[in-house]
């Protein structure tokens, strides 16, 4: 009607019309620019992880750089005993936070659905047990520890599911250590096995600390004024983003091995002797597995 009878009219209101729409997508720019401002403003909490716990000497000079450390509730892979077994008091008054950490199987060990659940309670029993001895209290978050990559097998997922529900049960938060790097598996499809894991278990029933220390998004070892965002690794659900390995993987990070060591490695500014290699994350928290509040 209005073309015909009041076409100035019409045109008027068409005008108001998409001036109204673009206010609407303007506004949503500066709330998702705001958002994302806000993102890259949060603060980020640089922390260390290794396998032999680097002796008491060296904690007030690892202080100075990193707010958490990584803290293995077993032996590590490959070691047949745990040298960071009692250091959590120790730790904690050098103000450190913790990101626990449980070894976890390796795929060969839970090649059947059934054998993999038991194995689950197995290990979430052991890891709880190894907890509560070393000090820290009920609801930490423990992350289990999978060096392999790529699409899991159904019977590894039994095994998470397993470790996270009996974990909940006894009082604790489950987490896993993943890759978040992609994988190619040929045909156009790649995989992260923390997205893998993520689509076979609720999201709300683990916490992820993924490793992803290809150059870019990876800034290499160097450690500069502020930590990196998580969410720059790749993954904006990651509780912490290992950025850095040592010794660095060299298909992986050609492009920032300047940052390492000569010897491929990665140290704290404060290491003059490099007695102490490390691998290096980043966290919203100072305390990722909440692991520095009293029992």
């Amino acid at each position: 009607m209005f073309p015909r009878i009041y076409p100035h009219l019409s045109r008027f209101l068409s005008l108001l019309v998409l001036s109204a729409i673009s206010l609407q997508v303007l506004s949503a720019i500066r709330i998702s620019s705001g958002t994302q401002a806000k993102q890259y403003a949060a603060k980020a909490y640089l922390g260390f992880d290794r396998n032999i716990y680097p002796g008491d000497d060296a904690l007030s000079i690892l202080r100075k750089s990193f707010a958490f450390t990584g803290y293995w509730l077993g032996p590590p892979p490959g070691e047949t005993v745990n040298t960071w077994r009692g250091k959590r008091n120790l730790l904690q008054s050098h103000g450190f936070g913790f990101a626990l950490l449980y070894r976890g199987r390796q795929s060969n060990e839970v090649t059947t659905e059934s054998a993999a659940s038991e194995k689950g309670l197995q290990d979430a029993r052991a890891a709880a047990a190894s907890a509560k001895a070393d000090g820290f209290r009920s609801n930490v978050v423990i992350f289990l520890d999978l060096e392999e990559g790529g699409r899991l097998s159904a019977s590894y997922h039994a095994y998470l599911r397993a470790w996270a529900t009996a974990l909940s049960h006894l009082g604790y938060r489950a987490g896993v250590y993943c890759s978040g790097i992609p994988v190619n598996e040929g045909g156009g499809t790649t995989i992260i096995t923390a997205n893998d894991i993520r689509e076979h278990i609720r999201a709300n029933k683990l916490s992820y600390w993924v490793y992803n220390d290809v150059c870019p998004p990876s800034p290499g070892c160097a450690l500069s004024h502020a930590a990196p965002a998580v969410f720059a690794g790749g993954l904006n659900y990651a509780a912490i983003w290992q950025f850095a390995q040592s010794p660095r993987r060299k298909e992986f990070t050609a492009q920032c091995a300047a940052t390492y060591h000569s010897d491929d490695n990665c140290y704290a500014p404060g290491d003059a002797a490099r007695a102490w290699f490390l691998d290096m994350n980043t966290a919203a928290s100072p305390d990722p597995s909440g692991g520095n509040k009293s029992p």
